[in-house]
């Protein structure tokens, strides 16, 4: 072989070697690369599904919308990292509904806690709002409308003494419940069969001074005396109001207290099927207030199930935020702050009702 021929196909297989080197290494980057899981930040932790929306507590206001698959946002709520497990913050993809905040949503595995992460570029989800899942309704926003359209809503003030108004009998905290409602131009009058007591006249028109506040009677006895026998119940109310227990505590039978409050609410049902019962703490004592406050401890429960079992029943606290200083003679309220105390708290309970 001539040295020219030697020469050029030596030239040629060692082009082909190169040729075959550089095609294996760009197969091995190829495959590399291939092999290799391309997400966006924060999405490795997603699930591969949305988990379905659990909603947590919170305000008022509209819900957001959860993640979608392979989601990192975090809840709707307070701010926290997305994705995270922080106040605010939800394992990603568990679409959570949480708490307070509004959720304008972050970008996903950085940004303040919002709605669900959006897969791919990972920005915050679609709907913010203000707040979790909206709160429950509140007493008389569930459309009952135990008032008439005109005339007078009949509240009848059913308990012990202290619905009479003892010690000074001048009506107790019925005054200053109708006159506030006089202020705002709400049409109330009160009945029942007791002994009227009260000023001839409040806020410049005449007092209506009938109740149901029979002194020293127990929770049994006025129920067998003059609710289950409908006696109470003779110019038919709209408004009951319930403050009954005090004479329970002393020497009675404290213990069998919640199970008599039961029995009442049923039979004031019975008795009043459509009208609104509010049934109250009752207010401190200066002494043996432990008893009171065990008692008091029941009650919301109770109104609770009698709620559930489709009766008209709300709770007040009349036991709240009430000193014992504003007692008279350490179980009545006094005339100048204890009864108007509780007539602002009985009329902030059924004010939405009246008309």
């Amino acid at each position: 072989m001539s040295l020219a021929l030697k020469k050029t196909s030596e030239f040629w297989l060692l082009n082909a070697r190169r040729s075959a080197w550089v095609l294996g290494l760009l197969a091995a980057t190829a495959g590399l690369a291939c092999s290799s899981t391309d997400q966006p930040v924060g999405a490795s932790a997603g699930a591969s599904s949305a988990g379905k929306p659990s909603v947590a507590a919170g305000g008022g206001g509209a819900t957001g919308q959860g993640g979608s698959p392979a989601a990192s946002g975090g809840t709707l709520g307070s701010a926290g990292s997305a994705g995270s497990v922080s106040a605010g913050g939800a394992v990603a993809g568990s679409n959570t509904v949480g708490g307070g905040g509004s959720g304008a949503g972050g970008r996903a595995g950085s940004g303040s806690g919002g709605g669900g992460g959006k897969a791919g570029a990972g920005s915050g989800g679609a709907a913010g709002g203000s707040g979790g899942a909206a709160g429950g309704n509140s007493a008389g926003s569930t459309g009952f409308d135990p008032c008439p359209a005109s005339g007078d809503c009949k509240v009848l003030p059913l308990g012990d003494s202290i619905t009479f108004g003892t010690p000074s009998n001048n009506g107790g905290y019925r005054v200053e419940l109708f006159s506030k409602a006089v202020a705002d131009n709400k049409h109330i009058t009160f009945v029942g069969t007791a002994t009227k007591n009260g000023p001839a006249m409040v806020a410049g028109k005449p007092f209506p001074g009938n109740n149901e506040g029979y002194p020293g009677i127990t929770i049994g006895d006025l129920d067998s005396k003059h609710v289950a026998n409908g006696a109470a119940f003779k110019d038919m109310p709209h408004i009951v109001l319930l403050h009954i227990g005090t004479n329970d505590m002393y020497g009675g039978n404290p213990g069998g207290a919640p199970n008599a409050l039961k029995k009442i609410i049923d039979d004031i049902a019975t008795a009043a099927p459509n009208a609104l019962i509010a049934v109250s703490s009752i207010i401190p004592l200066s002494s043996g207030n432990g008893q009171v406050m065990t008692y008091n401890a029941t009650i919301p429960g109770i109104v609770q199930t009698k709620a559930s079992d489709g009766k008209h029943v709300i709770y007040v606290d009349q036991y709240k935020d009430f000193p014992t200083s504003e007692l008279g003679d350490g179980v009545h309220p006094n005339d100048t702050k204890g009864y108007p105390r509780m007539g602002g708290v009985w009329y902030t309970a059924i004010k939405q009702y009246l008309k």
